[in-house]
């Protein structure tokens, strides 16, 4: 079976749960799935025999805690520990994949906002001018804090699985990473000085360039998928 097949068989199979050990279990799922230092097909495959466990020893009576113990967190890094890293080639390609993303979303966004501002705010024309040099650096500085950014908020979604947070405060949390994310890329943007050789482009021809890099991302990620199989 290949990832996307056991994640729909876990899915369908956890509606057998009762409440408490479903709850049990989505955390310690969450947590597993988050660990993305280790190999994607082997954290399926284990998610699934730990749940085919929980089942076997629910029709037994038992519960959740009586199976895996009463500290889930500690049982799922024992559980961590011993599945096989992700190789260097599959860490490259995830990499990969996230840059052509991230560019892809950066200038459909650009172009967007560019033909809204001409259409209903400005009178500025549809070519869009940008700087040459500012705009590689602004691009290389863009790439690693996205990639912290995301980092960022997988160490707390892992952090929180087996906390008891309150949602108010959890809210406020992402409204203000949220807040800060933007305004981060903002200031790169705003700041960074204009220099380099000038050129301009349609902006229509910037959103053409953001789809063929969607496309090629979701392509590479079906050539990721492809090679889990």
């Amino acid at each position: 079976m290949n990832i996307h097949e056991l994640v729909e068989l876990n899915n369908q199979k956890r509606k057998l749960l009762t409440e408490e050990n479903r709850k049990y279990y989505e955390k310690m799922l969450v947590y597993i799935r988050l660990s993305y230092r280790i190999s994607d097909l082997e954290t399926e495959e284990t998610l699934s025999e730990l749940l085919d466990h929980l089942l076997d020893a629910q029709e037994e009576g038992k519960n959740a805690e009586e199976v895996f113990g009463k500290n889930p967190k500690k049982y799922a890094d024992e559980i961590i520990g011993e599945l096989p890293k992700m190789v260097t080639k599959e860490r490259t390609s995830l990499i990969g994949m996230g840059i052509l993303f991230f560019l892809a979303v950066s200038m459909i966004l650009s172009g967007i906002i560019a033909l809204v501002s001409h259409y209903y705010f400005t009178e500025a024309g549809l070519m869009k001018e940008f700087y040459l040099g500012s705009a590689l650096l602004k691009t290389a500085i863009s790439i690693p804090v996205a990639f912290f950014l995301l980092y960022s908020i997988i160490f707390y979604l892992r952090w929180s699985c087996f906390k008891k947070i309150n949602k108010i405060a959890e809210f406020f949390v992402f409204w203000f990473y949220g807040a800060f994310s933007v305004g981060l890329f903002v200031i790169i943007y705003l700041f960074i000085p204009s220099f380099g050789p000038k050129l301009e482009i349609s902006v229509f021809i910037v959103i053409m360039s953001g789809v063929i890099l969607f496309i090629l991302g979701t392509l590479f990620k079906r050539k990721i998928e492809k090679g889990k199989r």
